[in-house]
């Protein structure tokens, strides 16, 4: 980058808050995404770190006068390549933008797009108040988790990011700064900007102050491990849960071999030695009691239904050791991970998504760990490198992880579900984009990018084929 441009940028953010040494910002050009099909960063890129929304705007006017790419960054927790900085130009990060403030009468958490998620629940629970949706990693920016419209484990009872988000402000790439929304509980006002600016994937602008809507802390929670000789047994009584009535907070699914991995990652022990396959509820209420009842229930229909003995788990050091084994699967099994899926399919059709999956996998010769959100049902498979204990054979065609995850993908799409139900698009997903739109839908995302972003200088490459 020239270094007049350089220094137009130091004079906006400071001249502390321009890395310009490739060294210095190794960290900033990858995310979490499975290093076989993570993209490439470009050669000439300058990291910038920007402290308020002002600053935002005056970088993406000298990005369209200039003529250069602007990637934005939260926490890099991304699996699909989003925030990677493909072309030369800058990174823009929002890690200076960390100001929260609750307020507790409106239910509500003003907060900037840098404020980390585990930070958005802990202010929350100071107030006695609780954000519902839960993504994943904690580390994460509430800009980018409401610009990927993040999705996790709670999805089944409390939906997903977009469900919480009342108010943005949002800078455009050609730098005028919106505010959309507020504290606002309806809002029929013009068209739905809002919810255009969610799951834009930093393409139509940079999401820089989130307003979401908070509720009461839930005062008990158990968490239940239920086993199952058999993987249908324990996919087909979640739809026997639900239809009593019951919504937990969480119905997760997963194999005992990738389980057991995460368990031996982190050094602890699985509470559970029955069976190969297990459920995970997660049940909360009012009192404990009623929660107590509650889990007996569940209990009672998942033994109708063919389970082994449940596990149950009250106290809170039990109930977050289950919750870190299963937040860590995939760090345990990342080193062996050529590429993670996330279809999703009608919940009534995960178990037949499991079934093609393993055919899949044994036509390959292969094995293709499986776990998931089984109430809402999003699966994640991941396709494993060669020479792994998941993949021994060596000498594959370099073209064997796409051919498994299209066939995946057909197979998903064939159940009627879609190639991405919490991930996103990115930059490694497009070009699977036309398997589940229409070339009519595509043309419309074009539209809307070339309106907002005529010089294409907002995140290129990414969600939108262009």
């Amino acid at each position: 980058m020239r270094e007049d441009v350089i220094k137009d940028l130091e004079n906006i953010v400071g001249k502390e808050n321009v890395v310009i040494k490739r060294e210095q910002m190794e960290g900033y050009l990858v995310d979490e995404t499975a290093i076989p099909v993570r993209p490439q960063p470009a050669a000439d890129v300058v990291l910038v770190k920007p402290a308020n929304t002002q600053e935002v705007s005056s970088i993406l006017k000298l990005a369209n006068r200039e003529k250069f790419s602007v990637f934005p960054r939260g926490g890099g927790t991304g699996l699909v390549g989003g925030c990677i900085p493909t072309s030369n130009g800058v990174i823009l990060s929002t890690e200076r933008m960390g100001k929260i403030e609750i307020d507790k009468d409106n239910l509500m958490a003003v907060a900037d797009a840098g404020v980390t998620f585990g930070k958005l629940l802990s202010a929350s629970e100071e107030y006695g108040l609780f954000f519902p949706a839960h993504p994943g990693d904690e580390g994460a920016h509430v800009g980018g988790i409401v610009a990927t419209n993040a999705g996790g484990s709670r999805a089944v009872k409390y939906g997903v990011v977009k469900n919480y988000v009342k108010g943005l402000e949002v800078v455009l790439p050609t730098g005028e700064i919106m505010n959309f929304g507020g504290k606002l509980l309806k809002n029929n006002t013009g068209y739905d900007f809002m919810h255009l600016m969610i799951n834009n994937e930093g393409t139509l602008g940079v999401i820089t102050k989130v307003i979401f809507r908070l509720y009461p802390l839930s005062a008990a929670s158990v968490s239940l491990v239920v086993p199952y000789n058999s993987r249908h047994d324990a996919i087909n009584t979640v739809p026997k849960i639900l239809s009593k009535g019951f919504v937990p907070l969480a119905i997760e699914y997963f194999d005992r071999d990738i389980i057991e991995e995460s368990s031996k990652h982190l050094g602890k022990t699985w509470p559970s030695k029955e069976g190969e396959a297990y459920l995970y509820i997660i049940e909360t209420g009012t009192t404990e009691d009623e929660v107590l009842l509650e889990c007996d229930k569940i209990a009672s229909i998942c033994k109708e239904s063919g389970s082994l003995e449940p596990i149950c788990a009250d106290s809170r050091e039990d109930q977050d050791l289950i919750l870190k084994i299963r937040s860590n699967i995939y760090t345990s099994i990342k080193a062996d991970t050529a590429d993670i899926l996330d279809t999703t399919v009608p919940p009534t059709n995960i178990g037949k998504l499991m079934d093609e999956i393993d055919r899949i996998a044994k036509e390959n010769d292969m094995r293709i760990p499986l776990y998931g959100h089984a109430a809402d049902g999003n699966l994640h498979s991941h396709i494993m490198k060669e020479g792994t204990k998941w993949c021994p054979q060596k000498g594959r065609s370099p073209g064997y992880i796409k051919k498994v995850k299209n066939e995946i993908y057909k197979i998903a799409i064939k159940l009627g579900g879609v190639i991405t139900g919490e991930h996103g698009i990115g930059k490694i997903r497009i070009e699977n984009l036309d398997l589940n739109l229409s070339e009519k839908e595509i043309e419309l995302m074009k539209g809307l990018k070339s309106l907002f972003d005529p010089n294409n200088i907002l995140n290129p490459g990414t969600k939108v084929p262009i």
